[in-house]
């Protein structure tokens, strides 16, 4: 690859990074994607990451926070989506210290109440099946779930 390419594609990734956080995985297509062979990506990884362009912690917090928070998903499905980009386990605990017990349990409370309003169900026990299942789908643990919605079931 010509240099100014390789400068084309340096400048593009610096924007890149610099719009949001990106982890290494999604940094790596992107410069796969403008066409960078694997040592100028490896160099240019590494350059970003002595740089401060890219930190998988930090990611691991933006994004942990920001779904929880404008999404509401649960710590599990926001674990699994950081696991498919390929964090480590330490940067994964760290990125779900960003959500606070206290506010989780909150939300999934809201949330509960909010889905039993909308879910046509005379049934009782398929009502809280269905909320049930509905919030462990968006990464709440079971346990916390159901412990919450026998709550609301019975005051």
């Amino acid at each position: 690859m010509k240099d100014s390419t390789f400068e084309e594609a340096k400048k593009k990734i610096y924007r890149y990074c610099a719009y949001q956080e990106r982890c290494h995985q999604e940094v790596k297509n992107k410069l796969y994607e403008l066409g960078l062979r694997s040592a100028q990506v490896d160099e240019l990884i590494a350059h970003l990451i002595t740089e401060g362009f890219i930190n998988e912690e930090r990611f691991a917090k933006a994004f942990a926070g920001g779904k929880f928070r404008l999404k509401k998903w649960g710590r599990l499905k926001i674990m699994h989506e950081l696991e498919a980009r390929g964090l480590t386990a330490t940067c994964i605990r760290i990125g779900l210290k960003e959500i606070d017990d206290q506010e989780y349990g909150q939300t999934l409370v809201r949330l509960i109440r909010k889905k039993i309003r909308e879910t046509a169900e005379g049934n009782p026990y398929r009502l809280r099946d269905k909320v049930a299942k509905s919030l462990i789908a968006k990464g709440y643990e079971p346990d916390l779930v159901w412990k919450e919605i026998k709550t609301q079931f019975h005051g």
